[in-house]
């Protein structure tokens, strides 16, 4: 009999293992766990990309050891262009002897690995050779090189590669394939070689751009993706080339979209640039913790933990993956503030994995008022980026039935109670938010989610609709992107040419009736009138100064009579109207006794 017992509770231990094992497993699968855990060698091809959504960017290079300070003077952009004539100019022979100076003895490719595992990032892809056209590894195809150009005399692309390994990350390299100031024939390069011949660009592609692909996509094992930039002009033969060599060597590896004639394996978006609508297909946003890729010793102008979450979130909640970059100083090390609120966001993502890994996008399309939603099968998860004031947290035009609703990070046994108004989710939520940085409500649906993905006016909040979601009306709607400092890049899609009758028309669903503040956000020149209003409603018009660089300016009050869809405009009528720009439009609910009695 004893035998039996012990045989019967060793049984029911590995059953109860197995189960244990088994309900890990349902739960890695639900929230995505598996992704969090996914060591990069066992990842299948863009896998990382695809359900990581997360990566490290890292620029790094000589230019790094001037940090945008050249003879004393500073050049104030993007530090990686600094020999470039639209900065300091530095002539050819005269930027190659910076490699006799590159020390960069603080650089620890451990340190630098741990950063982005902290952040929660997936894979690291790092400059192998930037425009200068020195190579940051040890390359046979041009002396000027890291290892046989500087003191230092190390190869940090293979130590990377391997810290990246041993810490179950990705590794990728960026290669400037088109542009090479400094290699004869090279795109913007020297134009003869040393002994005065002409060079061509097929001398530096066969010479050195070919060749050096093949020594980066061979040398460190298995990569995550080569980071091809600014093919500009390059002919389609060359991209080809690159291209079948990176997925002869790498079978595994993505090439991004910029290597040119839309023979990347995902699409790039523009620098610093994070989609305000869902975008199809794979993609990426390449974005800065502070203003500049490379090291700049002026910049501090670094962006918090929670700006970095909002910038994420909204690419994973569009549909993307976001790659943030970091500039290591000259001597190799990372500056400690950059550290910092990467690790702050990273702490926030291991509380809530679930929202970032092996998310899909917003059935929204678009942000909403107080945040961003992303999606896992039946479940959202709503990123509460400002907490509302009356407790109540409002979803428009949600049309699947919700099944439960609770807030993440507070006691797993209590619900959040919910209503249904009019088609929109009324979520009651507790006084203060949970989380310091960013709540995180999940609603479990009854079935897929369904939604309208028309903009909604918060009953009790702020609303910014873009000009982006705007119909043109006898005006034009487009992109405009300008550079604020040189390299750092702006941008817009706004609406303007509002000579005659030109207007832009939203399509709005009002959930609660009553008087909201709007304001409008655009620029221009001096004085401009601006009418706004309501088809077949009010009308409100005011005259205010414009900004060259969007601002918003009070216009006043407009009053919706009843909930339900409306269409309302803004146009300018008078002022300079061909310097008006309109950005954006926003709506703030006015409490009055009377709005308060349409309850």
């Amino acid at each position: 009999m004893r035998n039996f017992v012990l045989l019967l509770i060793a049984v029911m231990t590995v059953a109860a293992q197995n189960a244990t094992v088994q309900g890990q497993q349902a739960m890695d699968q639900m929230w995505g766990e598996s992704v969090v855990k996914l060591r990069a060698e066992n990842a299948r091809r863009g896998q990382l990309f695809d359900e990581g959504n997360y990566a490290m960017f890292i620029h790094w290079g000589l230019y790094s050891m001037l940090g945008n300070q050249v003879d004393g003077k500073t050049y104030y952009g993007i530090g990686e262009w600094i020999m470039n004539p639209r900065m300091a100019g530095i002539p050819v022979d005269e930027y190659k002897q910076l490699a006799k100076r590159f020390n960069p003895v603080d650089f620890d490719a451990k340190k630098i690995v741990a950063i982005a595992k902290d952040a929660g990032m997936k894979y690291i892809v790092i400059t192998a050779k930037h425009h200068d056209g020195f190579a940051m590894y040890d390359s046979d195809m041009c002396d000027f090189n890291i290892a046989d150009a500087t003191p230092w005399q190390r190869d940090p692309m293979g130590e990377l590669a391997n810290a990246c390994r041993d810490a179950g990350l990705g590794i990728g390299f960026y290669y400037s394939h088109n542009q090479d100031w400094t290699f004869p024939g090279g795109g913007n390069g020297p134009k003869v070689d040393d002994q005065g011949q002409a060079a061509t660009f097929d001398d530096y592609f066969v010479n050195k751009c070919l060749p050096q692909v093949n020594e980066i996509t061979t040398k460190y094992g298995p990569i995550e993706l080569v980071w091809f930039d600014t093919p500009g002009k390059m002919p389609k033969h060359y991209v080809q080339q690159l291209v079948e060599l990176v997925h002869k060597n790498q079978p595994n590896a993505l090439v991004s979209g910029r290597a040119g004639h839309g023979l990347g394996d995902y699409q790039t978006l523009g620098d610093m640039e994070v989609p305000h609508q869902n975008v199809p297909g794979m993609w990426e946003s390449v974005d800065t913790t502070n203003d500049s890729w490379a090291y700049a010793w002026y910049d501090e102008n670094w962006k918090s933990p929670k700006e970095i979450l909002k910038r994420l979130v909204a690419c994973v909640g569009r549909g993307g993956t976001y790659m943030l970059n970091i500039g290591p100083k000259g001597d190799g090390s990372v500056p400690g503030r950059a550290a910092a609120s990467l690790k702050a966001a990273g702490d926030w993502i291991r509380r809530y994995p679930q929202v970032i890994y092996g998310t899909d996008a917003s059935p929204w399309q678009h942000a909403l008022p107080w945040g961003d939603v992303t999606r896992k099968d039946n479940t959202l998860f709503l990123c509460v980026f400002r907490w509302p004031d009356d407790g109540r947290l409002y979803v428009p035009n949600l049309l699947t039935s919700i099944q439960s609703a609770r807030l993440l990070g507070a006691d797993s046994s209590d619900s959040l109670p919910f209503r249904s108004e009019q088609e929109w989710a009324v979520i009651e939520l507790p006084p203060r938010p949970v989380d310091p940085l960013v709540s995180v409500i999940q609603l479990d649906l009854k079935s897929p989610p369904k939604v309208d993905p028309v903009w909604a006016v918060d009953p009790a909040q702020s609303t910014e609709v873009l000009a982006e979601f705007a119909e043109a009306d006898h005006a034009v709607k487009e992109k405009r992107r300008w550079m604020e400092k040189f390299g750092e890049w702006k941008g817009v899609v706004h609406v303007h040419d509002f000579g005659g009758d030109g207007r832009a028309v939203w399509k709005l669903d009002v959930h609660r009736a009553g008087t909201y503040q709007v304001d409008l956000v655009y620029s221009g020149t001096g004085r401009l009138v601006w009418q706004v209003g309501i088809d077949g409603g009010e009308k409100i018009q005011n005259q205010q100064n414009a900004s060259h660089n969007y601002q918003a300016f009070p216009i006043g009050w407009l009053s919706f009579p009843e909930p339900g869809t409306y269409s309302v405009f803004a146009r300018c009528i008078d002022g300079d109207v061909e310097s008006a720009s309109l950005k954006s439009i926003q709506f703030d609910p006015v409490e009055l006794m009377s709005d308060a009695n349409q309850e």
